[in-house]
């Protein structure tokens, strides 16, 4: 196998992390996993040749001295944080790429109401959507909102701190049917003047569209779509399978023209909820960083961090190869989570709108693990440590809570 010079990988937490060190370590590339615990799951992988202790204070505070120790050409990163800080840098350390988005256009998908408002002017379809501000008359605008609605921050990173302050609890996502429970909503954020974003709610299945761009144009795509979130409602993707690429042709060319109006470079998705009976594309987000879903990219060979690195780094730009359709993954412990509260915990479950289905759920969690098309997030038999050490790790938690 060809060896290719360094890449450091920053935050080796996650399947995420994991994901991209085994898709580099797979095409001959030696990864050298940045972590603040050494005991991370990605660092317990076969692909992962070295593992730094995260020094204390923000990435650009320390990474050109490691750039310079290691001999790195290649810089990933998971966090948006990260990419946050990292992007303030120069694109290029010396010889080495710093492989994230430039802030002004990470900052353009982190703010949804910006990415709403392209999005529409590039002729894709976007929920009714209401930014609250203080001194507008609520009950007016609530009057013309279209129920049920969703609340959702506009830029988690920036308002999680202001709402910590306060001894508010940051929620990703809150529901209200009625104008009443919207009133209410809006009164309890009344004390630091800042409010979600008021979305109308769209039904429909999670859609994925995955894109690499280069120079205005897509090198590589791929779509997912999502069968079962953690929590239930709506989250992290913990079973999902590719979608045809052509299925959704016509909504795939609008991602790839919103991400062209966004002067994207590098991997985004570009997030939907599809409507199956009306054929509806609601724009939800668009996602800068690398997603969750993205060990299911990788089992088809949709291999989005190498794509950046091949053509950033050795400066190939020859075609990518076409990706598998047939395949699915399972997050195999969040997808158990999800099961358990189905079956003993539904009260739990704060989308007031979704629909509980014991039985269907319970045979398609169980028949998952004999599908002969399903893939994990962690396990791996080629791989096993990581899975082995996430295992462990989760045994010792259970332990300690046991003995509170």
């Amino acid at each position: 196998m060809t060896h290719h010079p360094i890449a450091l990988v920053i935050g080796l937490e996650n399947a995420i992390g994991l994901t991209i060190v085994r898709e580099l370590g797979e095409h001959g590339v030696p990864v050298h996993g940045v972590a603040r615990d050494p005991m991370a799951i990605a660092a317990a992988s076969r692909h992962c040749t070295a593992v730094i202790r995260r020094p204390d204070g923000p990435a650009s505070a320390w990474l050109p001295d490691l750039i310079a120790r290691t001999g790195a050409k290649a810089v990933f990163a998971i966090s948006e944080s990260d990419l946050l800080d990292l992007g303030a840098l120069p694109s290029r350390i010396g010889d080495c790429h710093l492989l994230v988005p430039r802030p002004d256009r990470l900052e353009r998908v982190i703010d949804k109401r910006r990415t709403l408002a392209i999005a529409e002017q590039a002729g894709l379809r976007v929920p009714q959507t209401w930014q609250p501000q203080a001194g507008e008359d609520f009950a007016a605008r609530i009057a013309d909102m279209r129920f049920p609605l969703v609340a959702k921050w506009a830029n988690p990173p920036e308002i999680m701190p202001i709402l910590a302050d306060a001894g508010l609890e940051w929620l990703k996502t809150e529901y209200a049917r009625t104008p009443d429970q919207l009133m209410a909503l809006l009164d309890r954020y009344a004390p630091v003047g800042r409010w979600p974003l008021i979305q109308q709610y769209c039904r429909g299945v999670g859609l994925g569209q995955m894109l690499y761009m280069e120079d205005g144009r897509a090198t590589l795509r791929f779509q997912h779509r999502r069968l079962h979130e953690w929590p239930p409602e709506g989250g992290v993707s913990t079973l999902c399978r590719a979608e045809p690429m052509d299925a959704h042709a016509a909504q795939m060319a609008l991602s790839e023209r919103l991400l062209r109006a966004l002067d994207w470079d590098g991997q985004a998705m570009v997030e939907y909820r599809y409507d199956v009976a009306t054929g509806d594309y609601w724009l939800m987000e668009v996602n800068g960083r690398y997603w969750g879903s993205l060990p299911l990219a990788r089992h088809c060979g949709a291999h989005f961090a190498w794509e950046a690195y091949r053509r950033r780094v050795l400066g190939q730009g020859s075609p990518a190869p076409a990706p598998r359709d047939d395949l699915r993954a399972c997050y195999m412990v969040p997808e158990t989570k999800r099961m358990v509260r189905l079956l003993w915990t539904p009260g739990r479950i704060s989308d007031p709108f979704f629909r509980r289905r014991p039985v269907a759920d319970l045979f398609g969690y169980l028949i998952a693990f004999i599908d002969l098309r399903t893939r994990y997030y962690v396990f791996s038999l080629t791989d096993p440590r990581p899975w082995l050490r996430d295992m462990a790790q989760m045994v010792r938690k259970a332990v300690r809570r046991g003995r509170r």
